[in-house]
């Protein structure tokens, strides 16, 4: 059975789309990642048009992270003062991205953007982390190493500083600002909430305790994405409405069961499945993207996408 996308304009099989968004809701609440790094090189490698990857499974963001932090909350592992203050820069990102999709788009250019700047970011994103939980898992394994809580440094003294109660922290509110304008931007150009820039940012810029930062993420990405979503739908008109329904179905089944179980995977080793699930990502698209295509030459209609 298929059902059809009218804006995509394909059809597709629901079962696939809808394990699909399973998975990255269970992510989403395992890892306290969005997952639109995920979902969206898997529409696209099911055929799904780019622009309508991006700007679609924003919906599914919005409703796995949704439930995803509500399962956190129930634990008190969520700063709302915090992701309050990256949600005012988020939604600065997403306006200015927004703007930026829809002027690659006219000019034919955002399939091509889209590619290149998730092989880049991806790439050194994994890159990163990779090195970080090698030095954590490895060289540091019969090492222990007594701690301070939180290791300020000289970006924690930028001007305008705040008291976050709740992850004991004392900084800069330019930093989550920042962070969180980022966050927006990658919404808006590349169809993710941003989770897996946004994970390690707050860990290692910010200093946030670790069980803080998956619910606060999700906090701030359900509102960010939120925005770009409506975004998307009055300006490019990419946003394939039965296809975001189908993805929302699994996307909150899944981060119910991935918060469940995400007190029984440990710290590193989230990290370590984080970064790989992001390397392998990013291989592939880069494999796609530097090897001939079946069809060299492919014919768009007016109107079409």
């Amino acid at each position: 059975m298929e059902i059809y996308l009218p804006i995509a304009q394909m059809p597709v099989d629901p079962l696939v789309v809808l394990a699909m968004g399973a998975l990255v809701g269970l992510l989403s609440g395992l890892l306290g990642i969005g997952g639109g790094f995920l979902m969206t090189p898997l529409l696209i490698f099911i055929g799904i048009p780019p622009a309508v990857a991006v700007a679609t499974q924003s919906n599914q963001l919005v409703a796995a992270s949704v439930s995803g932090v509500i399962a956190h909350w129930r634990r008190r592992n969520v700063d709302f003062k915090l992701g309050v203050i990256m949600l005012l820069g988020g939604g600065v990102g997403s306006a200015i991205g927004v703007a930026l999709f829809a002027k690659l788009k006219a000019m034919g250019q955002i399939d091509l953007v889209i590619s290149l700047t998730y092989v880049l970011f991806l790439g050194a994103v994994a890159g990163l982390m990779m090195v970080d939980n090698f030095k954590v898992l490895v060289l540091r394994r019969n090492m222990p190493i007594r701690r301070k809580l939180h290791e300020h440094n000289a970006l924690h003294r930028l001007p305008l500083r705040m008291r976050f109660p709740r992850s004991r922290l004392y900084i800069s509110a330019l930093l989550p600002l920042m962070i969180g304008f980022v966050g927006g931007l990658m919404v808006a150009i590349m169809g993710i909430g941003g989770g897996f820039i946004l994970v390690p940012a707050m860990i290692y810029l910010l200093g946030m305790p670790v069980g803080l930062v998956a619910g606060t993420s999700l906090f701030q990405i359900i509102f960010t994405t939120g925005i770009t979503t409506f975004l998307q739908a009055i300006t490019t008109h990419a946003v394939d409405i039965v296809l975001a329904a189908v993805l929302i179905v699994g996307g909150v089944v899944g981060a119910q069961v991935g918060t469940r179980l995400s007190h029984l995977l440990k710290p590193e080793y989230a990290r370590l499945a984080h970064a790989l699930i992001v390397l392998v990502v990013a291989v592939k698209l880069a494999f796609d993207l530097f090897t001939q295509p079946e069809n060299l030459f492919s014919v768009v209609t007016p109107g079409g996408q």
